[in-house]
């Protein structure tokens, strides 16, 4: 008697499961349908790395344009390299650096926030994307003469014949480090070859930082000087030492040239063992 008890409430308890269970495919196939028929449509909204919209304001300083859009997820300020612009267009950038709290040195004016992009999507700044990056900022398998604009996570990028992945420009305008051995930017490149394997002092923003890649830090520091379409305004450093973006600090190191990690992975010059003040 106590056994067949005990089978009875073992089947009304499968039973029981069962219904459930059915009820539950029931629902999920019942939401499914619903969200399948078009009866709550959603409304589509740009890419997070999208930059389209229209134009409200445009003003043109320190070889930028700066550009006030109105987009789908509100307005947005973008900086691209000078370009042509009116009010009322609707123009699209290619995705860019986010930088908060950013001071224009040129325009004297902070902005909340601004995306340095690589350029209008509709011109040559956004016609070739970024492909295949290394990690450390350097690019496998360069070896062409020109450069190549494009965008990457977080960030637009561009391409030299050294085979070096760089950072957009930013309008900045910072003075130049004291002493004899100190160099801006642009004279790091342009005395490349002289300088090798000898200190060098450079002051400079960090616009970019990548975090223990083979064993150190890379990062990438801009003083206004140089020359976009080159490559020769963005400095890459290596170090055991973590700045963080947007500080302006002096940095020391031994500058290589032509150095070459490797793998397709080249930099005309790169500073390394670099310690920051």
């Amino acid at each position: 008697m106590k056994r067949l008890i005990t089978g009875m409430i073992v089947m009304v308890v499968i039973a029981g499961a069962a219904v459930l269970l059915v009820m539950q495919n029931h629902k999920v196939a019942h939401s499914a349908k619903m969200e399948n028929s078009g009866a709550s449509p959603t409304k589509s909204v740009p890419s997070a790395g999208s930059l389209s919209g229209k134009v409200l304001e445009t003003m043109d300083s320190g070889g930028y344009t700066y550009v006030l859009l109105e987009t789908a997820a509100g307005e947005k300020w973008v900086a691209a390299p000078k370009t042509v612009v009116t009010v009322g267009q609707t123009a699209t950038f290619a995705p860019g650096m986010v930088m908060r709290n950013f001071k224009s040195e040129t325009l004297n004016r902070t902005f909340d926030e601004v995306v340095f992009s690589a350029g209008n999507a509709g011109g040559n700044g956004g016609q070739a994307a970024m492909a295949g990056a290394c990690p450390s900022g350097g690019k496998k398998g360069s070896s062409g003469s020109g450069m190549v604009m494009g965008s990457m996570s977080g960030g637009g990028s561009a391409m030299q014949s050294s085979g070096r992945v760089i950072v957009p420009p930013l309008d900045l305008a910072i003075e130049k480090a004291p002493g004899d051995n100190a160099f801006t930017v642009v004279e790091i490149y342009e005395q490349g070859a002289k300088l090798n394997q000898k200190k060098v002092v450079v002051r400079g923003k960090v616009v970019k930082v990548s975090s223990n890649i083979m064993g150190k830090n890379w990062i990438h520091m801009q003083d206004g000087s140089g020359d976009s379409k080159t490559g020769t305004h963005d400095l890459v450093l290596t170090s055991q030492e973590q700045p963080k973006v947007g500080e302006i600090l002096l940095a020391e190191g031994v500058l290589a040239a032509d150095k070459d990690f490797g793998a397709g992975y080249r930099y005309k010059v790169i500073v390394e063992e670099t310690k920051f003040k």
